[in-house]
């Protein structure tokens, strides 16, 4: 027996990842101003330059990273959608004194509002940084792939299905013109966590059965109000707390288990997905409509099941990690270790798998062999995405029923108003659209 099994469906399931290549409502976006690579990848003294859409805490770590990874790596631009926030982002990398030097922004490259991404990425950057709220992933992500840039994409890349048909269809696009897409998913890039699964494919705890995984950790930061601020703004500077920014947490935090629990299972798409959840600690409205816990039960192909929790609550025991159960034996994915028939603990090195990401991307790019995640950075979001509709409407839903779904989240245009808060989703009330 196989120690990954998948089957037809398994297959057909993910083939909506080539598909929408084909959709025409993409064809006109991917079009206008379509380039390919650039050639920053000849010689071993080219300069990479990085632009940075996103000035926010992961966006100032990536930008870090990404000029540790090469030395000819120089940041040249920035852009968010408020520029308060680029004196921060500047601060903190030349802060990094083995990188400060690699620093090369200047007042014309730093480009602010909702077409910010425009700006950084129009300005003769070779590599963009994708690190604003995830709700604006798919619109950046299509442009970017548009104009022939390389780019580096934070999880998760779509809030929707609608969102993530646009990034799966420029995905192929991106396929198609040789440019790497290298994803947030970190863990799929730390070297013991590598040598878990390697151990896990080889067979070392037989047959998966099934994961418990667990993304349980404390409540994150808040950044307040300001009777000046506009609704529009209050949300997007508190993005974590709207499921039409963020996700939830299900999606913005812990698609880090659930993209681990499939990636051990070959990266199939689970058959259904059954969940529950709500609010407890963060019920007052400046939380917004997200909530703090989720259960979710997913049901594999061949017939694994994936136990998943997720919270953000203070005063809670803490745990991340997932627990493989096997015919042989049990793994602890990021204990690196095994035990049963064949007992393991990884011993080797262990550098940052945020840096080791970017390393990876740079090289790629260099050696002409451009690293491509998109289809499980995708399949992953999906699943997430499938978690949450079905802990939001309490049905239970198959992974054709989710696909199905339509629902865009987010206002149809963006401007600086008093948008509506949105509601928080009641089990049995919400539908599913």
């Amino acid at each position: 027996m196989p120690r990954v099994q998948k089957d037809a469906s398994s297959s057909s399931r993910r083939s909506f990842l080539a598909d929408v290549a084909g959709v025409a409502a993409m064809a006109p976006v991917l079009a206008s101003g379509e380039s390919t690579a650039p050639a920053v990848h000849s010689g071993g003294d080219d300069t990479i330059r990085v632009g940075l859409i996103g000035c926010g805490g992961r966006g100032n770590g990536a930008a870090i990273d990404a000029l540790h990874a090469d030395p000819n790596a120089k940041l040249v631009a920035l852009g968010d959608t408020f520029a308060d926030r680029f004196e921060s982002t500047l601060a903190a990398v030349e802060f990094d004194e083995k990188v400060g030097d690699q620093v090369d922004v200047t007042p014309e490259r730093m480009f602010s509002g909702f077409d910010a991404y425009k700006g950084v990425i129009d300005c003769g950057v070779d590599v963009v940084l994708l690190t604003t709220p995830p709700h604006f992933r798919p619109q950046h992500f299509e442009y970017a792939v548009a104009k022939g840039k390389h780019c580096f994409v934070e999880k998760p890349v779509a809030v929707d299905v609608p969102g993530l048909m646009r990034v799966a269809a420029a995905s192929e696009q991106a396929k198609s013109k040789g440019l790497a897409v290298v994803s947030g998913l970190c863990w799929r890039y730390d070297p013991g966590v590598r040598a878990t699964m390697e151990q896990i494919q080889n067979g070392a705890i037989g047959d998966i059965i099934a994961i418990e995984s667990s993304y349980n950790g404390g409540a994150l930061w808040h950044r307040g109000d300001k009777s000046d601020w506009s609704r529009m703004e209050y949300q997007i500077r508190n993005w974590l707390y709207y499921t039409w920014l963020s996700g939830d947490i299900i999606g913005e935090q812990a698609i880090h288990s659930l993209d681990k629990t499939a990636w051990l299972l070959g990266d199939a798409s689970p058959v259904k997905a059954m969940g529950l959840g709500g609010r407890q600690q963060r019920v007052q409205s400046k939380y917004g409509n997200v909530w703090d816990h989720f259960s979710v039960f997913y049901e594999y192909p061949a017939g694994q099941s994936v136990y998943f929790t997720c919270r953000q609550q203070d005063g809670c025991s803490m745990h991340v990690d997932e627990l493989v159960h096997g015919t042989k034996g049990k793994a602890q994915i990021l204990a690196h270790q095994i035990t049963g028939e064949n007992k393991w603990k990884y011993d080797g090195p262990k550098p940052s798998m945020y840096r080791v990401e970017h390393e990876e991307l740079f090289r790629s790019i260099r050696d002409g062999k451009p690293i491509d995640n998109s289809d499980y950075m995708i399949n992953s979001t999906m699943i997430g995405i499938m978690g949450r509709v079905a802990a939001y409407t309490g049905k239970t839903l198959s992974w054709e029923d989710a696909m199905s779904s339509s629902e865009r989240l987010g206002p149809a245009e963006y401007a600086w108003t008093d948008v509506p808060e949105p509601s928080v989703a009641v089990p049995g009330v919400t539908a599913f659209a």
